[in-house]
């Protein structure tokens, strides 16, 4: 499952993503409809869904601000709102790099994705790996 920040909606990027990505696509929202969701709150309810890997463009408040935990990932895309567009491609890019392939391979990793790689630390160590784009 990809769950898609609150400020992602209106880009039309679950359309995109669900192009090419088997599994569900939703809205933060979706999880807590009618309410206002702060983003001390996700952690909480990304842990009520089934293995999501939470996608938003909210570097400063997720990248390092965010505990890892095994029940989730987080994946932060380091592009301004005006680059929104280009998510969908470099999901899919990232879910076709070793280690992200798989859902189990997410699980526990918080991960910055920007144009030239990867950046990541997870539940195990915080210490940030890093992953350029070939």
């Amino acid at each position: 499952m990809i769950v898609l920040d609150e400020q992602l909606l209106g880009y039309g990027l679950d359309a995109e993503i669900q192009r090419w990505y088997r599994g569900t696509v939703t809205a933060i929202t979706h999880l807590r409809p009618g309410t206002v969701i702060k983003d001390e709150a996700i952690p909480t309810l990304l842990r009520t869904a089934r293995q999501p890997t939470f996608v938003t463009l909210n570097v400063v408040d997720f990248w390092r601000g965010m505990q890892p935990d095994h029940r989730f990932s987080i994946v932060c895309f380091a592009l301004p709102d005006s680059r929104a567009n280009e998510i969908p491609g470099l999901l899919r890019r990232l879910f076709a790099a070793d280690p992200f392939r798989t859902r189990r391979q997410r699980l526990g990793k918080v991960i910055r994705v920007s144009t030239e790689g990867v950046r990541f630390y997870t539940w195990q160590s915080r210490r940030i790996q890093h992953i350029k784009w070939s």
